[in-house]
């Protein structure tokens, strides 16, 4: 079962680079005490999350942050190098990118999708939530193929 809007965020460890090096960072690091808005794409580099997902956040970085958010963290089920790489070639020096290299924080929260299809193996479903002290109080999970909910504007507006 997915998570919901009320449930703590599991502990899980995930990965983001410093110094050059993949450096485990936990979920209770990202979120312990801090408003942070998290959202999640299907892939780094790919077309939606590239051209429109993450940049929306990037673009709305410091409105959203002047509503008392403390961090905008996105993840992805890719390793740390390419979220690194993804975020240096995107301009999101105002994000926290961080690798679910191995999906095991979106299988824990049950937001995993099949992307074989597409040689993508699992990935994450498209979503956006606002995270209060470890605790959903808002998610938005984009249906397939939309990207309506997760963009920034609409977590701007949730906001």
């Amino acid at each position: 079962m997915a998570i919901q809007e009320g449930d703590r965020l599991p502990e899980a460890t995930l990965h983001t680079m410093q110094d050059g090096r993949p450096t485990a960072v936990t979920t209770g690091e990202l979120f312990a005490g801090k408003k942070v808005v998290l959202f999640a794409v299907p892939g780094a580099f790919t077309p939606t999350c590239s051209q429109a997902h993450l940049p929306g956040y990037v673009a709305h970085a410091d409105e959203i942050k002047a509503k008392g958010v403390d961090s905008i963290v996105c993840v992805a089920v890719n390793d740390a190098f390419v979220m690194d790489a993804w975020g240096a070639d995107r301009n999101a020096e105002e994000l926290v990118l961080v690798g679910d290299g191995n999906g095991e924080f979106t299988a824990a929260i049950g937001l995993e999708m099949d992307g074989r299809g597409f040689g993508l193996g699992t990935r994450s479903e498209r979503y956006a939530m606002i995270v209060d002290d470890g605790v959903v109080t808002k998610l938005a999970v984009e249906a397939p193929g939309a990207f309506e909910v997760s963009k920034a504007e609409a977590i701007l507006e949730a906001l």
